[in-house]
């Protein structure tokens, strides 16, 4: 998945980093590539909160979307993509039965995404089960 995110940075301070698809997450460093690194953990710590109160995880928002809403001239927007297999540390290797043309489309739309066919099915089931889970 990726998310849109927004770089601030002041002369005197380090890089700050805002989530705008989940309020109140957000990140810093002393450099740009670490604000970057913390803010793909903040993110998936966010997520891990998410997931635990049967929370839905937002879906991520176009730039596009985001600039109608923010007018800060200044900011730097870009994209982080957040891994979600990292939610967990182990992995365990599974047997499933796919109807050939579905993989396909599958592996077609991982392959657009700079993902792997096991990434997506684990997003895809992580938001599946966050918004259909009942409270």
């Amino acid at each position: 998945m990726k998310y849109p995110i927004i770089v601030h940075k002041d002369p005197e301070s380090n890089f700050g980093v805002t989530v705008p698809d989940f309020p109140g997450c957000f990140s810093a460093g002393d450099t740009m590539e670490e604000a970057l690194q913390n803010t793909e953990e903040a993110i998936l710590t966010h997520i891990e909160g998410l997931l635990l109160d049967n929370d839905p995880i937002p879906s991520p928002s176009s730039i596009e979307e985001l600039l109608k809403r923010n007018n800060d001239v200044s900011a730097i927007w870009g994209v982080v993509s957040i891994d979600l297999n990292k939610l967990s540390e182990r992995t365990k290797r599974v047997n499933i039965t796919i109807p050939e043309k579905l993989l396909s489309k599958i592996d077609a739309y991982a392959e657009k995404e700079g993902e792997t066919r096991s990434g997506l099915l684990v997003t895809a089931t992580l938001e599946y089960i966050s918004h259909h889970a009942l409270n």
